[in-house]
């Protein structure tokens, strides 16, 4: 569970910049958002064209676009809610030369993308365990890793408390 609760000092219920809301995540509402705006609505766009026909068609593309924004920023704000780069980056820090696998070889900015790795997995992998996600994860950590000078051997427990803080 995030032990740090306070991300923004200045707006610490950390309130929706618009319905003044506490809990707000605007960062995973607006991936969330983009990343459904696109899948959701070329789905959708595509479907309403086919049904209406093709004077429909840029009309079926906004309104499509429209209802995955809204579907992906929902399920951008679930994965936020649970995970919040901002606090766990700061945790990790303060926190990483006291771990067990602690390599005083690598620096923090070899353990970072780990941590990020498991972090963001929790919510990608909802429902399995990290055991039944490893073999995902080694090679997510091919794609994550950036200039890590860590093997997959390496940043694997890293990677595993960082999924092991998040709640599910």
């Amino acid at each position: 569970m995030n032990e740090l609760k306070t991300p923004n000092p200045s707006n610490p219920a950390n309130r929706d910049p618009i319905t003044k809301t506490p809990g707000a995540h605007p960062v995973g509402v607006g991936v969330g958002a983009a990343v459904g705006g696109v899948a959701a609505g070329a789905a959708t766009a595509a479907a309403t064209g086919a049904a209406v026909g093709t004077a429909a068609g840029p009309v079926g593309t906004i309104v499509g676009a429209a209802v995955g924004a809204v579907v992906g920023g929902l399920a951008g704000k679930a994965v936020a809610e649970h995970y919040d780069p901002t606090v766990e980056d700061r945790y990790w820090r303060d926190n990483y030369a006291k771990q067990p696998y602690y390599s005083k070889d690598y620096t923090y900015d070899d353990y970072a993308p780990a941590y990020r790795l498991g972090g963001e997995a929790r919510g990608k992998y909802k429902g399995r365990s990290f055991s039944d996600a490893e073999s995902s994860l080694a090679s997510d950590w091919n794609q994550a890793k950036g200039s890590s000078r860590m093997s997959w051997d390496h940043a694997k427990s890293a990677t595993r408390a960082a999924w092991d803080r998040v709640s599910d």
